[in-house]
């Protein structure tokens, strides 16, 4: 079985105004008002940008990566509510969405899975979020991760290959910055939100998600969680993780962060703490240099029958434009000395052959990670 994983797609704000249907470029933002503002930062950082842009834009050489990997599955991150509606969440100071007419910017890439368990997904209030999943409907995308109630927020995704069944759940934390009211009851719209990282917590999720899979499913956890601009994972983040797989999930598909965050294997299983962005308009945007938000992941896993990870290959991507073209050699290399740093607690190393990178885990024990041999 092989999955295709990535982090935040957001195709809100600038890259909406680039495509086919612009939205309203009004924004509520501390130091902007116009969304083409983020666009006309990316033009002076990379050069300029004809517009409009086809709806494959965006994904620029990931496409063609994405396609001749041939995953059976693909999940994604959609970090953007999608919809006209004006009205801006209360206390947020940034706001994503995307015009309704733009979603085939989201199906060209085919994804089976939209997680929307997230800190923007209701950035428009629950209308927004009503539009949102209206709007994947009409596009034949289906989600997780949030709903009209509770029920649909916490139902998953099962996808059928002819490899097995995937079922994948979506849950987003208070630690990503969700607010509480985002939560989904069984009388209003939201997410599927974790108010904390407790034993408790996992126990009572890891029971959820076994109510609703059955013997030989692979199962994946697409988690919301930690803060953005860090490599440190927190103890009780590896914990939860650690008791999601003692509970019966094969992945947890991590995101959040705005730079990939550290590789795990636990157990035969693959725990990816952050994902890092995929799509959106942060490439003139300054600060955060150091990380390197410019360069993007594509996760390629492919496990076994019983969920292990026979091998993990990631593609290494550039942000030029706002489009995704292929990393250079050198960033490649950075990306795989950056990895294997912040991934060395986990036993983790990565390996670079060409424009690929490969995870490599050793026998371990103790904290952080109790990781196994992988093939690679």
């Amino acid at each position: 079985m092989k999955l295709f994983l990535c982090g935040d797609v957001m195709p809100a704000r600038g890259v909406d105004q680039i495509l086919p249907h612009p939205g309203d470029p009004a924004l509520h933002e501390p130091h902007l008002r116009d969304a083409r503002s983020y666009v006309a930062a990316a033009e002076a950082r990379n050069g300029p940008i004809r517009r409009p842009v086809g709806f494959a834009w965006p994904w620029g050489s990931a496409l063609r990566a994405i396609e001749e990997a041939a995953p059976d599955v693909r999940v994604i991150n959609l970090e953007s509510s999608i919809t006209r509606d004006g009205h801006f969440a209360a206390d947020k100071g940034l706001h994503y969405r995307m015009a309704p007419d733009n979603v085939d910017c989201l199906r060209v890439a085919r994804p089976d899975v939209c997680s929307l368990a997230n800190n923007h997904v209701l950035d428009f209030g629950r209308e927004g979020l009503v539009d949102t999943l209206d709007a994947l409907s009409r596009a034949g995308l289906r989600w997780v991760g949030a709903g009209r109630d509770a029920a649909e927020a916490k139902r998953p995704v099962l996808v059928g290959t002819p490899r097995g069944r995937v079922a994948v759940f979506g849950c987003g934390t208070a630690s990503s910055g969700i607010p509480s009211s985002w939560a989904a009851t069984s009388r209003r719209p939201g997410v599927h939100f974790l108010p904390d990282l407790s034993d408790r917590r996992a126990t009572e999720l890891a029971a959820e998600i076994r109510e609703q899979t059955r013997p030989g499913d692979i199962v994946v956890a697409s988690l919301h969680w930690g803060t953005n601009w860090q490599y440190h994972v927190p103890a009780e983040q590896v914990r939860f993780a650690h008791r999601l797989i003692d509970g019966g999930v094969h992945v947890v598909h991590g995101h959040s962060s705005h730079h990939p965050q550290p590789i795990e294997v636990y157990r035969g299983k693959l725990v990816l703490h952050g994902c890092g962005d995929l799509i959106d308009d942060y490439e003139g945007i300054a600060g955060y240099e150091c990380y390197r938000d410019d360069l993007r992941l594509l996760f390629f896993a492919t496990l076994t029958p019983t969920g292990d990870l026979a091998d993990l290959r990631m593609l290494p991507m550039q942000a030029r434009r706002m489009r995704l073209h292929p990393a250079s050699t050198t960033d490649a290399e950075w990306l795989r000395t950056t990895l294997t740093r912040v991934s060395a607690d986990f036993g983790t190393k990565i390996t670079r052959t060409g424009g690929t990178l490969h995870a490599h885990v050793q026998l371990r024990s103790g904290p952080p990670g109790s990781a196994q041999p992988m093939s690679s």
